[in-house]
């Protein structure tokens, strides 16, 4: 089980590393922010804001997971700003981070479950 998820977790994860820094040789994130910003309404599909506000959800409901499992109000908020700031990536590494503090023998409740 913890081999499966860890070698899921770093593909993901290297997958969105790639892709992010594929996409930012071609054009850099900040014009494209920018001009939502100044022109919210203007060529906008609504299939992109749709997209985006359900992209956020599930960021949300993914850090409720991280906020059950972590016990200091410090460590929720820094991976709510983590999880809201880099998305996917923060949450392959909050994966990664959680089945690295497991033993070889765990189960996925061991996973899921907070720490006794």
């Amino acid at each position: 089980m913890k081999f499966r998820l860890g070698l899921f977790a770093l593909t993901a994860l290297a997958a969105l590393i790639s892709v992010s820094i594929w996409a930012t040789g071609h054009i850099s994130i900040s014009p494209v922010i920018d001009n939502l910003l100044a022109q919210p309404g203007e060529g906008n599909n609504p299939w992109f804001v749709a997209t985006l506000l359900d992209a956020y959800f599930g960021f949300l409901w993914f850090w409720a997971w991280v906020a059950y499992k972590e016990r200091s109000w410090l460590s929720r908020v820094i991976w709510l700003v983590l999880i809201l700031g880099l998305g996917n990536m923060a949450m392959g590494a909050y994966i990664l981070i959680q089945l690295y503090r497991l033993p070889a023998d765990a189960k996925i409740e061991d996973l899921l479950l907070r720490r006794g």
